[in-house]
């Protein structure tokens, strides 16, 4: 979660209008995600975070009922925040406790048919700093200050420890060794659990700022040079367990201004992007201005690399801090077009019941319009999408594939939000349909129209 600095946001603010220019520039189509069998996927669901409990008790606010919860709601996907503080808590011992209370959350997930994002999440470098996130033993600040900044957690990036540990983390072999170790440890425990989908090597990452650099050109320099060499070295270490896991690979969270990644090509063969979608005013409780046109800054931005290394897009983070505004009903509207356009699903900011960032209250129902993101979708199609379209005024969604051939898979699965959804299929049979989900079985080769329409 990212709530940006004022100081960053006016820098930033800045940088925007060019960087709209450059983004304009055309592409070829992002690639989508897809699954073992071939199918296109739709990945839509929340984040699941335990910030507070570490140790005996980490994991301990995440239960049962969230996968429930989310998977009656409509939602398939959860990217959970594991902490590398917790599992190797001293040099090279790793706890096998924490271990199975990942493993245990896993299981939740796979009985509601949810799939997980295991994300290493930090959050201003880690415990060293009062945070969570690379363990304090792997901190190194060259006795360079700190001052924290309780009404402004994230300018605390911007101080001098915070960014040369990052640095060190980035740069010293022996650190080098131990984050691909570490990652090695999860992958190898969770290569074969039937709901891991892949990982998130790491959290929002940032680093060190050159005297004379603008935030925009050190975040550039910073993805460059030292984050992208980071993705190849875990890469490696998670490939030498799991050979099937996506690795989900975030930019700087510069990148929510509208500013293109620096990222290089990470030489991986199941990358996935996963830019997060922050905007510095609505993080500081501010209202959407439609007329900033953040979000087509945005998109115009973040499509670049993925069109660039032809790698699909999942929106790891997003949604604002205070959705009760005026203008709210009309940013989930345009958000949610927009990430239909180009990305293969996303993962809001949080799953939790209570107010803030939460999805629901405490009741269980939809924060103030947090619904909106409640959508029938397409989860996998067994086939090549023509197009996927949903009118959130009329209550209808469209889907247009031509079938998979003999030796692919047949069955397309749509998710269902809650409510009265009637499906019927053009070409295929809707082989059965509970109140969450339909299932379409297709004839090799044809072309499909599915309709859903609400009651």
């Amino acid at each position: 979660m990212l709530r940006t600095t004022l100081a960053a946001t006016v820098v930033v603010a800045s940088l925007l209008a060019p960087t709209a220019a450059r983004a304009e520039a055309g592409g070829d189509a992002i690639p989508a995600l897809t699954d073992s069998r071939g199918r296109v996927l739709t990945l839509r669901g929340w984040n699941l975070a335990d910030k507070s409990h570490s140790g005996d008790a980490a994991l301990s606010a995440i239960t049962e009922k969230s996968f429930r919860d989310m998977r009656a709601k409509g939602y398939n996907t959860a990217r959970l925040l594991v902490f590398w503080d917790d599992l190797e808590p001293r040099p090279g011992q790793y706890s096998q406790s924490y271990l199975r209370k990942i493993e245990r959350v896993l299981d939740w997930a796979a009985k509601y048919d949810v799939k997980v994002i295991l994300d290493a999440h930090q959050d201003i470098f880690g415990p060293a700093f009062g945070s969570r996130g690379i363990p304090a033993w792997a901190t190194r600040t060259d006795g360079l200050p700190f001052t924290p900044h309780p009404d402004d957690w994230f300018s605390e990036y911007f101080e001098p420890a915070v960014q040369r540990a990052f640095t060190h983390l980035y740069e010293d072999e022996d650190l080098q060794r131990a984050q691909a170790r570490m990652w090695r440890v999860l992958a190898d425990r969770f290569d074969n659990h039937p709901a891991v989908l892949g990982y998130d090597p790491i959290n929002e990452p940032m680093g060190e700022m050159r005297e004379g650099e603008d935030l925009a050109t050190a975040a550039r320099r910073i993805e460059r040079d030292q984050i992208t060499p980071m993705y190849n070295r875990i890469a490696d270490a998670v490939r030498s367990v799991d050979k099937d896991g996506w690795l989900f690979v975030e930019p700087t969270p510069i990148v929510g201004e509208g500013v293109p990644t620096g990222l290089g090509r990470i030489d991986d063969p199941k990358v996935v992007y996963a830019p997060h979608f922050y905007n510095g005013v609505m993080e500081a409780g501010g209202d959407y201005d439609p007329s900033a046109r953040w979000i087509e800054n945005y998109e115009a931005a973040v499509t670049q690399y993925p069109k660039e290394y032809k790698v699909p897009v999942i929106v790891g983070e997003w949604g604002p801090l205070n959705n009760s505004l005026p203008n709210m009903n009309r940013f989930y509207r345009d958000a949610m077009a927009s990430l239909s356009r180009y990305s293969s699903g996303w993962t809001g900011w949080e799953w939790c019941y209570g107010g803030g960032y939460c999805a629901v209250d405490a009741t269980g129902a939809f924060r103030p319009n947090k619904e909106l993101t409640a959508e029938p979708y397409a989860e996998a199609v067994a086939g090549t999408v023509r197009s996927a379209t949903y009118d959130p005024g009329a209550g209808v969604y469209r889907l247009s594939y031509d079938a998979a051939g003999p030796r692919g898979s047949r069955v397309t699965e749509l998710s269902l939000p809650p409510g009265d959804w009637r499906v019927t299929a053009r070409g295929a049979l809707v082989l059965r349909k509970d109140r969450t989900r339909a299932w379409i079985l297709a004839t090799p080769r044809t072309h499909v129209t599915v309709t859903v329409t609400r009651g």
